[in-house]
Formats: structure tokens, sequence, C-alpha cells
């Protein structure tokens, strides 16, 4: 579903529930009335903030939204699918495996400075304790 069809029913949402309670409606009713899941629903009601057709208002009983300018949902291009979240979710895997990657090399490269070091270390011991002991270096 497209945003243009999913800013139609959050704005009839909207106005089914201020009409039924009473009141400005919260975000969680409308995804409840919708079947939307509340990430899903910020997301889109930020977008639709942003472009002017809702507004947020906080008060004592809560973040609550209203109708701002209904007629702007025209601007909105038809059939434009959401597949940026999508795309922003694969981009955000990808960065974590590159991570992922630079860290296990990291740690690997670490790894090999330990065991070299630890093998410096062996051999100086090895030619002071030969030194101290009179032997000749054989090591």
């Amino acid at each position: 579903m497209d945003l243009y069809k999913k800013a139609h029913l959050i704005v009839a949402a909207i106005r089914l529930l201020e009409y039924q309670e009473g009141n400005l409606p919260s975000i969680e009713k409308i995804c409840r009335m919708l079947s939307f899941s509340i990430e899903q629903g910020n997301l889109i009601v930020r977008r639709l903030k942003d472009l002017g057709i809702i507004d947020i208002t906080q008060g004592a009983f809560g973040t609550r939204l209203f109708i701002q300018n209904h007629l702007a949902i025209e601007t909105i291009p038809r059939g434009e699918q959401e597949d940026k979240l999508a795309h922003e979710l694969e981009k955000f895997q990808n960065a974590q495996k590159e991570r992922s990657k630079k860290f296990e090399s990291i740690k690997a490269e670490q790894a090999a400075k330990k065991k070299n070091l630890f093998a410096e270390i062996e051999q100086k011991l090895k030619k002071d304790l030969a030194k101290k002991l009179g032997e000749p270096d054989s090591f």
C-alpha cells in the first residue's frame, strides 16, 4: 500500500475516532483501528506531519493527532511504494555486517600482535636466562 492510501486511512481514522470519542485520538488508537504496528504508524504520522497534513499535540492526556490540511494529501504521488524503509533497513544491515567484519579483522590483528609480543618476550627471557647461566646463545 502506498503513502497516498495510508494518508487517507489515517485521516479517516482520526475523523472517525474524534467523532466516536468526542476528543482527539492517540497514535495507538489509530494504529489499533487500522491494524498497523506502532512503529509503522509513527513513521507514517511523522511523514504526514512533515507534509502538513496532520499535526501532533501533547498534553496532560498524552500525544494526540488532529487534521491540519487534508487537501495536502493530493500532493502525495500515487503509487509510490514504501520501499524506502526496506531499503534503509537493508543499508543498515549491510553497514552492520561491514562493521562486524572490520571488528573481526581488528580482533585478529590484535591476537597476532599479542602472539608476536609473547614470542619476543619469551625469546628475550631465554637470552637473559642463558646469559645469567653463562651458556652461549643457542637460541
